[in-house]
């Protein structure tokens, strides 16, 4: 009997990956019922999505980040009976047997919370080159099935216990890091987080490197530490400042010096921030656990 799988797509001005997003879905090879929370997207990408019947589009109404709008269609496909939660990124697509794939590997190794397809580069024959370092990660395996400590969380398929078990996003997470987050959680729960090697999905992106958007990624890097449950307190505060100093070092190869001492001082006072008034994440780290 099939499994009740349901995939949630958090959408934000996708409108040119709609199609083909929702196409494979459809098309996918094991049922699925689709959920896609619009964070009140300016262009086509809802009407698009209304085009599907097949689609349940949720409306947010504001932009409410990854993590905070995944978590709203998480908590209703749980309600709605789901056994499996495929989260999928707007931009990127399946291939007919990807679910069918997941799902087997996952009744077969119940020991595994997460598990997650190859991804490839919209050529479908590379890997995506982030994703190709935490492939590199594999730090063991469960029946040829290699584990990782983490991996990007374009495509994730989620188990029903794992979820009732290490819970939603971390709400402090505004767009970057909750996945890292997520999985640490996961560890903590004593679940194995796997790659399917026999399962694929295609992620048309293409990374570029951003002042802003590594600053922003780097605070929530040290914020991820700062909550992780697998550190005690005392340890996650030193490997946040390690963090906080290192990172502006690592890269001092990208931008000029006064952008580094921005990166710096912007660091240090984001971990400051935390550490003087921990109350907000020792809230996190006993929600964790």
């Amino acid at each position: 009997m099939d499994k009740n799988v349901f995939v949630i797509i958090v959408t934000y001005n996708g409108a040119r990956w709609i199609d083909k997003n929702i196409q494979s879905l459809l098309a996918s090879s094991y049922p699925v019922r689709i959920i896609a929370v619009d964070n009140q997207s300016t262009d086509n990408s809802v009407a698009l999505l209304q085009q599907y019947p097949e689609v349940n589009v949720i409306q947010t109404g504001s932009n409410l980040g990854f993590g905070k709008a995944n978590t709203i269609g998480m908590k209703k496909a749980l309600a709605e009976g789901a056994n499996y939660l495929f989260l999928l990124n707007q931009d990127a697509w399946i291939f007919e047997d990807t679910i069918k794939s997941l799902v087997d590997a996952m009744e077969t190794n119940t020991q595994i919370g997460l598990l997650s397809p190859l991804h490839f580069q919209d050529n479908e024959t590379e890997y995506d080159t982030a994703f190709a370092t935490y492939l590199s990660r594999k730090n063991g395996e469960i029946n040829g099935l290699p584990l990782v400590p983490f991996v990007n969380a374009a495509a994730w398929m989620l188990s029903k216990k794992c979820v009732e078990k290490v819970g939603y996003f971390e709400p402090l997470f505004g767009h970057y890091g909750e996945d890292r987050n997520y999985c640490d959680r996961v560890l903590y729960h004593k679940f194995l987080i796997a790659v399917d090697t026999k399962s694929r999905i295609v992620h048309d992106r293409v990374i570029t490197r951003n002042f802003n958007k590594d600053v922003t990624q780097s605070k929530y890097r040290i914020l991820s530490t700062l909550i992780n449950p697998n550190l005690s307190f005392g340890k996650a505060k030193a490997q946040g400042l390690k963090e906080a100093v290192g990172l502006p070092k690592y890269f001092r190869k990208f931008y000029s010096s006064g952008q580094i001492i921005k990166m710096a001082s912007t660091l240090m006072g984001y971990y400051l921030k935390f550490v003087c008034n921990p109350a907000s994440i020792k809230a996190a780290r006993k929600n964790a656990m």
